[in-house]
């Protein structure tokens, strides 16, 4: 019989969460009803409701120099280190670019990171990733950083097709990995890929409190990354997982137990709702949100780091300190040292006329101004007037 109590965070009584155990299948779950391969994904509807939940505190995080190399040619040691420093500046003193991850598997990596560390700045953090193999947290540990991210795969896709081991196999490989982590006094941040194919309630669930207890027994904090491997992430109310960014976000502090302080969402923008599904898990419960900058990444991008900073400013009403003319440096560091733009999105940077549509009245006054760019972006988008401009004037401040 489970037991009625008082949540803490509702103030409301409930009752204890059903208790999901791991479906150890024969045969993967491919849910073709959703994902048919000759078909485009499906969106369907169950109508279950998930209660808002935007934590006390929230930030970005950023994997510019680890995801957001995976689709161009690789930056350079100097090119890192200029870029790691705009991007703590662009933190502000209150650190809300939080982390920045590294790969750590060539010399250039590695100089990277020392390099960046002989700044001696306290915002973003610098963290690491790796597979979840033993050998591979060698690495980790001979570097010697607090926190490393561990590549645990989710979903059968992956399971099944490219590990080839049954779920069982693969949470007890997981939990031996993110074990030898806690023993050599390093934070894992478990990356749950294909999180949006997973069998929410038949592997994840399971896993992440199996991983709970792991580090309550280590005595240490463990971070839980639900990466949106595939962009199939829907913001929308009432949908079914396992595409359901709410029932996500709720799922794994509500069944898994898992704090707010330690969700981040990893989302990529392959169906256009990268920075929608960011700030969708926000508000229902992550603190965290990881992020590129520019969006750049893999395939069709990731979340853009400065759309994040332009969500965070419309959901908490201030900046918190951050920085925003530095995106205006780092669009036109990016153009001059590494010729790379990515002009598939409107930016909240160097050219920011997607933001900005200023039209004078027949009395000659302002009717459309966002917001003062000049002074948010030291960028006045003079270059982007047109004769197809129409009635459009700038304002300098």
């Amino acid at each position: 019989m489970s037991d009625i109590k008082i949540n803490k965070k509702s103030n409301l009584l409930e009752q204890d969460p059903y208790n999901y155990q791991l479906q150890d299948v024969e045969e993967p779950n491919l849910m073709r009803e959703f994902f048919e391969y000759t078909e485009i994904p499906k969106v369907s509807f169950n109508f279950r409701r998930n209660p808002l939940g935007m934590p006390k505190e929230i930030w970005i995080t950023d994997t510019t120099f680890r995801d957001g190399q995976q689709s161009r040619e690789p930056y350079t040691v100097e090119q890192i280190v200029d870029i790691y420093e705009m991007m703590s500046r662009l933190s502000g003193p209150n650190g809300k670019i939080r982390q920045t991850e590294f790969f750590v598997y060539s010399d250039r990596d590695r100089r990277a990171i020392e390099k960046c560390r002989e700044l001696g700045l306290e915002f973003p953090e610098i963290t690491t990733w790796i597979r979840a193999k033993k050998e591979d947290f060698k690495l980790v540990h001979d570097i010697g950083v607090k926190e490393t991210g561990i590549l645990v795969s989710c979903s059968d896709y992956h399971i099944f097709t490219k590990l080839g081991m049954n779920r069982r196999q693969a949470m007890e490989h997981y939990l031996s990995v993110i074990s030898d982590a806690f023993e050599a006094g390093v934070m894992p941040r478990c990356h749950l890929e294909d999180i949006t194919r997973a069998d929410f309630y038949g592997f994840v669930v399971p896993f992440v409190k199996a991983i709970q207890d792991l580090a309550e027994q280590a005595n240490m904090p463990v971070r839980i990354r639900a990466c949106d491997t595939l962009g199939y992430g829907i913001p929308y109310g009432g949908v079914a997982m396992p595409r359901s960014v709410p029932g996500i976000i709720y799922g794994l502090q509500h069944y898994a137990g898992v704090p707010s302080e330690m969700i981040e969402w990893h989302g990529h923008n392959d169906f256009y709702k990268a920075v929608t599904n960011a700030a969708t898990a926000w508000l229902y419960g992550a603190a965290a949100v990881n992020t590129t900058l520019f969006g750049i990444g893999e395939r069709t991008g990731n979340v853009p780091l400065e759309a994040m900073v332009f969500e965070y400013a419309q959901l908490r009403g201030t900046l918190d300190g951050m920085d925003t003319t530095v995106i205006t440096e780092l669009a036109e560091y990016y153009e001059k040292k590494s010729g790379t733009i990515c002009l598939s999105r409107p930016r909240s940077s160097a050219r920011i006329s997607t933001l900005l549509r200023l039209e004078f009245t027949r009395m000659g006054c302002l009717r459309m101004r966002k917001f003062t760019i000049y002074l948010t972006l030291r960028n006045s988008s003079i270059d982007h007037l047109s004769f197809q401009s129409t009635r459009t004037a700038v304002w300098l401040e």
